[in-house]
């Protein structure tokens, strides 16, 4: 009779009869025998981390407590940090290339305008409009609190279309209404009236980004809040957990293993198969590669993070660290392993760029497709894939 495959879960799992169901249906769908190793108990106490969590905070017009950016004359929207918001547009206080941008459009407007009215830009006043429109712009983009932050083109294209659309149907009014016009710069006045009319626009068009630009950042915030800050928040407390705990876990393991046969993992002639998810995948290697280690003919992770622990803490064992040049060569005791991840996963790391294996191949890392119904908080969403049933049956049937 051929040995079961044990089954290994990840961080915050604290209902032992759910686990179990999840590994029977995994078991069901791939036709390979499972036994489920729990260690969840041992695992970070989640009950009240909620109570560490920054909640989101929302202002009104007339309650606003000096929290967030925005004008002094502005009524006051979601209050989120500046960082917060500043990381929602760009990651520096100038943006690189931003101006060359808004500058092709305001010309390519202005190019538009003089070949609907039949003249060139060169020959058109709407040449010197786009010449003036640009110094003035050059002048009073720096005073700007969010547009001189985003490297988004489409918010520079919008807004180039806008001030030289303003431009475009002041120069009409001036024109055709009883002030004279012949171009920006007639008199001291006409360029008086430009700088003025780009200034207010300006502002307008920055405080109208400011504001979408805080209601998106508040929105923003409250879902990873809500989707990911428990998760992540468990996430990071087992892993603590885990690494004060890490013989305790590994016991329970063992004794998971012994309960089928004792015999199996000690010896290169009575391998176990394993697979594991998010942190058991770290356990599941971290056992492989032990200074006695688990004999592991075939390992399957999803979810996991163990190439990306052993960069940045090295692992110990059997495993020399990661020196960025080459990979780290893993023992004969781990001798498979396919490695799942999901795209929208932010928990999840590949293996084949850290790690190879004793026979010279690397891990085999394999992109999972994501499920629509499985929405933005991913990590977990492994378990009902078929897709990774299907990778399982085909890791393990290939041993």
């Amino acid at each position: 009779m051929e040995d079961p495959i044990f089954v290994i879960h990840g961080v915050a799992n604290r209902d032992r009869d759910a686990f179990t169901a999840a590994v029977a249906t995994l078991q069901a769908a791939t036709g390979i025998a499972m036994e489920p190793v729990y260690w969840g108990d041992l695992g970070a106490d989640d009950r009240f981390v909620t109570a560490a969590l920054p909640s989101r905070q929302v202002t009104f017009p007339g309650a606003w407590k000096g929290n967030g950016l925005r004008d002094t004359n502005e009524p006051p929207g979601v209050a989120v940090p500046e960082p917060v918001l500043a990381a929602a547009l760009a990651s520096d206080p100038q943006a690189v290339n931003q101006w060359t941008h808004v500058e092709t459009v305001v010309r390519e407007r202005f190019a538009s305008e003089g070949q609907r009215v039949g003249s060139s830009l060169r020959d058109s006043p709407h040449g010197r409009d786009a010449e003036e429109l640009l110094e003035c712009l050059a002048e009073e983009w720096p005073n700007t609190e969010w547009l001189r932050r985003t490297d988004d083109f489409l918010l520079l294209f919008e807004t180039g279309q806008s001030l030289a659309e303003a431009v475009i149907e002041a120069v009409g009014l001036w024109t055709d209404g009883a002030d004279s016009y012949d171009g920006l710069r007639a008199d001291d006045k006409d360029e008086r009236r430009l700088r003025r009319m780009v200034r207010n626009r300006l502002r307008e068009l920055d405080r109208v980004a400011g504001a979408a630009i805080q209601a998106a950042a508040g929105r923003l915030n409250n879902a990873l809040r809500t989707k990911f800050g428990p998760g992540t928040t468990r996430f990071l407390g087992d892993v603590l957990v885990y690494q004060r705990h890490r013989e305790a876990i590994h016991s329970r393991v063992r004794k998971s293993i012994d309960g089928v046969d004792p015999a199996l993992g000690r010896t290169p002639e009575r391998p176990v198969r394993v697979v594991a998810h998010s942190l058991g995948g770290v356990i599941a290697v971290d056992m492989a590669t032990a200074a006695t280690p688990l004999w592991t003919s075939s390992l399957v992770t999803f979810g996991s993070q163990a190439a990306f622990f052993h960069a940045c803490d090295p692992r110990g064992g059997q495993i020399v660290p990661y020196s960025g040049s080459q990979p780290v060569v893993l023992p004969p005791s781990l001798a498979r392993w396919t490695n799942l991840w999901e795209p929208l996963d932010m928990l999840a790391f590949v293996a084949g760029g850290v790690f190879q294996l004793h026979d010279g191949s690397i891990p085999v890392d394999i992109s999972v497709p994501h499920a629509a119904s499985s929405g933005v908080w991913t990590h977990s969403s492994y378990w009902d894939l078929p897709s990774v049933a299907s990778e399982i049956s085909t890791a393990m049937a290939s041993q």
